[in-house]
């Protein structure tokens, strides 16, 4: 019988190894070598495993001398084992070259050292096609050192580490070059993002376009093979008479043309396929063309930062395709009398897809199949126990999302918890002072222990000051009050529930602001002064959080009648918004998530602050006259709304009405 020791059990090839190798019959002790920290995953990968009972773990690792192995375990292995499978290596295009050889040269040497102690019967080293690095033309498994230039630590360290094996003869060898490794052809299963997955969520982005006939330059080709092939073909040769000292190219027998690799992926998204390709002699000056372009300033910080919001690491495209040709000759005459066969790329990418969707795609919480946008969705809605929060909530209901409602008085949330539960929705209350920081930690922490995921953040909750600067030189703390709950409480909100949300690559905040914020608003430093620096705070963040899929949507509202503009009597004149409206204007937020929600008025008033700020300054210095400060405020209060003292004046009718929303 068979004994084994292999490395990079709990990586993609040497999971499916192990897996082989304890279904074969003939198989005697399976010693895997892990790291402590993974000891309990790869422990419990085995445990379904046929004849698990035969499977060892010894702790250890690859950048330790004699794989950091105890002595007792050394001296149990030496001279037992037949066949030292060594998987472990660092897959990682972007990785430093520090880093590279650490795992994969260094790695390397170790697994060479240990195995001429332990008089190992055969050595099988993983290698890859990177070898080949920009070799052009046929590359055939006996070739190794042929003047190629090799493009990428990875290239480089993979390369270096197949030349130590070679050097050495204390131990036979058998060498595995496989290509593009990707999941299993029948599950889908993949344990990380690499190769072409890299690509895949720029595709999730096409699908649902329209399929219009695409053109496409002919770009090259490269060569995939799932893991199943590469590791069933791996095994079957290990156990094969009279292979030592050769390479094997674990690849597909013929060169896959990108254009075929993107259609593969492109029909299981349902995104729109090529066409058509062009000719060679058309494609080639082009993409020449297109490399000429890194020597043009600022194309390079263009092109990463449109590939960092792909998420695509600017080395991958440098071995987008294969210059070199895989010959396999030596794998497929030892693989004849088997059914170990690579199978056609468009027969198992939809397994690939769905594993990719449901599984590794970073913006996986993104994708929704709910009857409406909202559905499922959970939201934190602030101010939720009145005026434009509860109505929020009550759409949001309506819609099929989860609202979690957020504001100080626990029995008007209570209220409208159950308004939303007698209306078959579902809502959960959690009272709060957004100005207590212990108090917002404690609140956050609940949420997330108690909801799978919280996907939007409406900042709703706020405080509105009206009264003129001269009122306020002895009254600093209205500033302060305002900024305590219109910025530092929305803050407090963001900050504690941004990792969670970068995290899962989703989320999204609606901030309501003013339409103050866009012009014209007297007697409001202190409110405006506030949403302005939530807005600022926004417009900045959303460019840190780009990459996370976290957005932000600003709502500049108008005057809304509400609870909080009802000690400022003269609003009872004025058109406004009902909360219900209001509200339409967040639901609209959290559908399409736009970066500006706002009103036509508004629109207008920022952009002739914009070209006559002098002019805006004069028209509002009227308003500020027409319409004094309240008895609320520490004004006289002797302007009246009705039959009274004093009614409003022409002017202050006629320009309540075409400054239709403005808080004046």
């Amino acid at each position: 019988m068979g004994t084994y020791l292999v490395t990079g059990a709990t990586g993609l090839i040497g999971r499916h190894v192990v897996k082989l190798l304890a279904e074969r019959p003939d198989a005697g002790e399976i010693a895997l070598l892990v790291r402590e920290r993974s000891r309990a995953r790869l422990a419990e990968q085995i445990r379904g495993l046929p004849g698990h009972d035969r499977i060892r773990l010894l702790i250890g690792d690859i950048a330790e001398d004699h794989l950091g192995l105890s002595e007792a375990d050394r001296a149990s292995l030496t001279g037992q084992v037949d066949h030292l499978i060594h998987a472990a290596a660092l897959y990682d295009l972007a990785a430093d070259n520090a880093t590279s050889v650490e795992a994969n040269v260094d790695g390397t040497r170790h697994v060479l050292e240990l195995a001429a102690d332990l008089r190992v019967g055969r050595l099988h080293h993983i290698s890859s096609v990177a070898v080949a690095g920009d070799y052009r033309g046929k590359f055939a498994e006996d070739m190794f050192d042929a003047g190629q230039r090799l493009v990428t630590p990875y290239h480089r360290t993979k390369f270096a580490a197949e030349e130590l094996v070679r050097e050495q003869q204390a131990v036979p060898w058998r060498i595995y070059r496989p290509a593009v490794v990707v999941g299993h052809s029948v599950t889908g299963e993949m344990d990380k993002i690499d190769g072409p997955y890299y690509f895949l969520p720029a595709i999730a982005r096409l699908a649902g376009f329209p399929s219009l006939p695409v053109v496409f330059p002919d770009i090259g080709s490269t060569n995939i093979v799932p893991v199943d092939f590469v590791a069933a073909a791996l095994v079957h040769i290990a156990h094969a008479d009279g292979l030592d000292g050769q390479v094997f190219h674990l690849t597909n027998p013929d060169p896959q043309p990108v254009a075929d690799v993107y259609n593969a992926f492109a029909k299981a998204a349902g995104a729109p396929r090529i066409t058509a390709e062009l000719p060679r002699q058309v494609s080639k000056p082009l993409v020449e063309l297109a490399k000429l372009t890194e020597y043009v300033p600022g194309s390079t910080l263009v092109r990463d930062g449109v590939l960092d919001w792909l998420g695509i690491p600017p080395p991958v495209l440098s071995v987008l395709t294969f210059p070199s040709i895989f010959d396999s000759s030596s794998t497929r005459r030892a693989l004849a009398d088997t059914e170990i066969r690579v199978p056609p790329l468009e027969s198992y990418a939809p397994a690939l897809w769905r594993y990719w969707r449901e599984h590794l795609d970073p913006f996986r919480a993104r994708a929704h199949h709910g009857r409406t946008r909202l559905d499922g969705r959970r939201i934190v809605i602030t101010g939720a126990s009145s005026g434009i929060g509860r109505a929020t909530a009550l759409k949001v209901s309506a819609e099929g999302g989860i609202p979690l409602l957020v504001a100080r008085r626990a029995d008007e949330l209570a209220e409208v918890k159950a308004e939303i539960q007698a209306a078959g929705g579902a809502a959960y209350a959690y009272p709060c002072d957004l100005t207590d920081p212990e108090a917002v930690d404690k609140t956050v922490e609940q949420m997330l222990n108690e909801q799978p995921a919280i996907d939007m953040l409406v900042n709703n909750a706020g405080r509105s000051i009206r009264r003129s600067v001269k009122l306020s030189y002895d009254r600093f703390h209205d500033y302060e009050r305002a900024m305590a709950i219109n910025y530092f409480g929305a803050l407090r909100l963001i900050l504690a529930l941004l990792p969670h949300m970068t995290e899962r690559k989703f989320g999204h905040i609606v901030n309501v602001s003013s339409i103050g914020v866009q012009g014209i608003a007297p007697r409001f430093s202190a409110y405006v002064a506030s949403k302005s620096a939530l807005d600022q705070f926004s417009k900045v963040v959303a460019t840190e959080t780009f990459g996370d899929g976290v957005t932000f949507t600003t709502v500049h509202m108008p005057l809304v009648r509400t609870p909080m503009i009802r000690p400022t009597k003269i609003y009872d004149a004025f058109p406004a918004k009902s909360p219900d409206q209001a509200a339409d204007m967040i639901i609209k937020a959290l559908e399409e998530r736009p970066k500006h929600i706002g009103t036509g008025v508004g629109f207008v008033m920022q952009l002739a602050y914009a070209i006559s700020p002098d002019l805006v300054d004069a028209i509002a210095y009227q308003g500020y006259r027409i319409f004094p400060d309240s008895t609320a405020a520490g004004g006289e209060g002797k302007l009246k709304l009705g039959k009274g003292e004093r009614q409003l004046s022409r002017a202050a009718a006629a320009l309540m009405r075409v400054t239709r929303g403005i808080h004046w």
